[in-house]
């Protein structure tokens, strides 16, 4: 991992480091601390050499693939807020925070693992999630569209809350119904009408 980040991939090397973190997030995804490397290495297109050539062991691909989906997560906000307005830029990354719990779920136990053995797979995710999010709010706060006595924080800790309770893939439909949930307490509040006069008398 330390030589990958030091110097850049070739293109079609970078390929087949995307092809592969994308495939091992599927396959941890289903089969979990068990999932065999051979399929993975199938999955992506590639050989089993190339896969070890770029994750020497089991550990540098998890983290790996922890790593790369918390950054596609955090990187998608620039997109999101360009392509839609601020609100629905919110909604729709609160959707890929979802993908993103899935798969991590699906890597529980070896993340666990990885940290026991003296590593910390999660390095700075919380803080780079948590600024992803302020920006997301930020951006609705100045829009006019949510309210501005919730935090950046207090939505974290909603979404966490969600996360907890609905990690697996057969908990994407009631997330969604929570992530609808908390998205509508956070509209920003609109005057209620003024009550009508009593036509009787």
């Amino acid at each position: 991992m330390a030589d990958s980040a030091q110097r850049p991939l070739r293109a079609d090397a970078r390929r087949n480091r995307d092809r592969i973190l994308a495939a091992a997030v599927r396959v941890f995804a289903e089969e979990g601390l068990d999932a065999h490397l051979e399929r993975i290495a199938k999955e992506a297109g590639v050989g089993s050499a190339t896969l070890y050539r770029n994750f020497a062991t089991r550990e540098a691909l998890i983290e790996a693939v922890y790593r790369n989906e918390v950054a596609q997560l955090c990187d998608a906000v620039p997109d999101l807020l360009d392509e839609k307005p601020p609100y629905e830029a919110l909604r729709a990354w609160t959707r890929l925070f979802l993908d993103y719990v899935t798969a991590k779920f699906g890597m529980a136990d070896a993340l666990r693992a990885i940290a026991a053995a003296g590593n910390n797979p999660y390095g700075h995710s919380r803080d780079m999630i948590q600024a992803a999010i302020t920006v997301l709010m930020d951006a609705c706060v100045a829009a006019g569209t949510i309210r501005t006595d919730i935090s950046p924080t207090d939505m974290g800790a909603a979404l966490e809350g969600i996360a907890l309770t609905s990690p697996k893939p057969e908990h994407r439909e009631r997330a969604e119904r929570l992530l609808d949930l908390t998205l509508d307490g956070l509209k920003a509040r609109t005057p209620h009408s003024a009550p009508r006069e009593s036509v009787a008398g």
